[in-house]
């Protein structure tokens, strides 16, 4: 049975998408850096690449599996952090990572080694290089990275500091340039053997001499390469702090989740982290056993988070890290965690301009190829199915203002980028959208042949072609989510826009096309066939109803 007419409010459907556009809109508009500009992906605006050389402590050569293997970790934080449209390609013994847009920090950050160790610490002070005093006993030095609780105080003395020791504080803030040489490679070698032997000595003295000359406004030759098994002074990620670590106790391997979020209570950013097994019992003995005394988070060599024990943390818990984080540092640091640590280090080039491979010209040939076709698609509609087409084309623009907020919100807060392939798919499924309306107008000339009117027709036809449009998107979501899963690079692109154009596809001809359909029906002007191009199918139905009387009555 076809649902009554009675129980139809289009005016209401039409409200709720009217509502859905209008709130879409306001976002772009009112909320973030306010552009209606969506991103475009390298092949169209060009991007920004940083090569990144392999560092490894005994300056051999990388292995094509460590290097295939961190190509697979960055690809993976690519898609963590949302940047679609990005490439991680290995060149000989490096990694070129290429991200759209002139972001540099954000494509260093993605090669970042992230080697995460829990280490007790043994004494603190604040860095040489600041030139501050050492903090009297029982006091946090200035610029510690903050703990997840307030320190207590410590009844531990820090080695006296001698400020003839003290370098000079390094303007130097960005990596030198990678080279790839092998004089560079035994160079880094070197340097990571002389680090160790200071920082990472288990003689009381060296550790002494080496808090106190340690300068942490350089690029730390170590940066990831320090062995766990052995003691480390390590600077803290802001640079005010020197701390003397012993051995780790959890490394980043026994992470099973790691997740941001901000809490109100202290009113800044965090990082939770989740332990697997072996790891969360090593927390809860370690919290048992030294409440009063400081635990840090290092990640690649650098202290994040070296809060006080102020109790027993029980197995199973999480655990906050906290600094001088923001939103998006946050988040990048537990998208770093939760996907692993890479098997080697890097050193990061300078980051150089991409220029786009196929530029403004190649979009707005796409764009104009997609116009035609849709101009097209709606003369034949207009011709076919008279003031119908109409409707159709209402359908299609309001249908394509909802993609553009779409597209524009995406890029803006998920960094998705609209790159050639995209769009291509958001002109397929924009074309598939007009084959729903095809459908629907197919099924309304059925009944119709049937001997029904156009106003009764409408309600049928309807309870009959959404049945097959909702089957047909859904293969075709399917497809696009399996070509999601299985592709790479721009076929993703595709994939998610055609995707995500499919789900439109439903909304617009639920919420737009058949209430207005349903209006039109209503309509005196819209039933006449000389409109709604319907004529020539009531002239088959009377036909036909005319050879029915006419084979009964033979009958009789």
């Amino acid at each position: 049975m076809a649902p009554s007419t009675g129980s139809v409010h289009p005016v209401r459907y039409l409200t709720v998408f009217a509502v859905l556009v209008a709130v879409l809109y306001a976002l772009v508009f009112f909320t973030g850096d306010k552009s209606a500009t969506p991103k475009l992906g390298i092949d169209l605006q060009g991007g920004t690449r940083v090569t990144l050389t392999a560092r490894t402590p005994d300056g051999s050569k990388p292995t094509p599996d460590s290097l295939r293997q961190a190509q697979e970790i960055i690809e993976t934080r690519v898609n963590g952090l949302g940047v679609s449209g990005s490439e991680v390609v290995i060149d000989g013994d490096n990694l070129v990572i290429t991200v759209p847009g002139d972001d540099s920090a954000q494509a260093r950050s993605l090669g970042q080694t992230a080697r995460l160790y829990v280490r007790p610490v043994q004494t603190s002070q604040a860095a040489a290089a600041t030139g501050g005093t050492a903090p009297a006993a029982g006091e946090t030095p200035a610029g510690t990275p903050a703990g997840t609780e307030t320190p207590a105080p410590q009844n531990r003395p820090f080695p006296a500091q001698d400020p003839s020791t003290s370098p000079e504080p390094a303007p130097t803030t960005e990596p030198a340039p990678a080279d790839a040489s092998g004089t560079e490679t035994g160079e880094a070698a070197d340097e990571i053997a002389a680090a160790r032997a200071t920082r990472q000595s288990t003689d009381p003295a060296v550790q002494k001499q080496a808090m106190a000359t340690l300068d942490c406004g350089v690029p730390d030759p170590l940066r990831g390469n320090d062995d766990p098994a052995l003691p480390l002074v390590a600077c803290s990620t802001d640079g005010q702090a020197v701390y003397l670590l012993e051995p780790a106790i959890i490394d980043g391997q026994e992470i099973a989740d790691a997740t941001s979020g901000y809490n109100s209570q202290q009113s800044r950013h965090e990082v939770s982290l989740t332990f697997k097994s072996e790891g969360s019992d090593t927390w809860a003995t370690f919290t048992s056993q030294n409440i009063g005394k400081q635990a840090a988070f290092t990640l690649d060599s650098k202290v994040v988070s070296a809060p006080v024990v102020q109790g027993a943390t029980p197995a199973g818990s999480s655990t906050s890290i906290t600094g001088s984080f923001t939103a998006d540092s946050a988040k990048e640091l537990a998208n770093t965690l939760k996907y692993g640590s890479l098997p080697l280090s890097f050193a990061a080039s300078e980051a150089e301009t991409v220029s786009a491979t196929l530029g403004l010209a190649s979009l707005q040939a796409g764009l104009i190829a997609g116009l035609v076709g849709l101009v097209l698609v709606l003369i034949y509609c207009l011709i076919y199915y008279r003031m119908l087409g109409v409707l159709t084309a209402l359908s299609l623009v309001l249908s394509g203002l909802m993609v553009y907020a779409i597209m524009v919100l995406l890029g803006r807060y998920i960094n998705f980028t609209l790159d050639l392939a995209g769009i291509a798919g958001l002109i397929i499924g924009i074309g598939m959208t007009a084959d729903s309306f095809v459908v629907f107008f197919e099924r309304i000339k059925d009944e119709m042949r049937e001997g029904r009117s156009f106003r009764s027709a409408v309600p049928r036809g309807w309870a009959r072609a959404r049945r097959t449009i909702l089957s047909g998107n859904a293969v075709s979501f399917i497809a696009a989510a399996v070509l999601y899963v299985l592709a790479v690079g721009q076929v993703r692109g595709f994939a998610f826009t055609l995707g995500l154009t499919t789900i439109l596809d439903v909304v617009v001809v639920f919420l737009v096309t058949w209430p207005l359909v349903h209006l039109a029906s209503k309509s005196p002007f819209w039933s006449k066939p000389s409109v709604n191009g319907l004529g020539a199918v009531q002239q088959i139905a009377r036909e036909r109803k005319a050879a029915a009387a006419s084979a009964k009555e033979s009958r009789v």
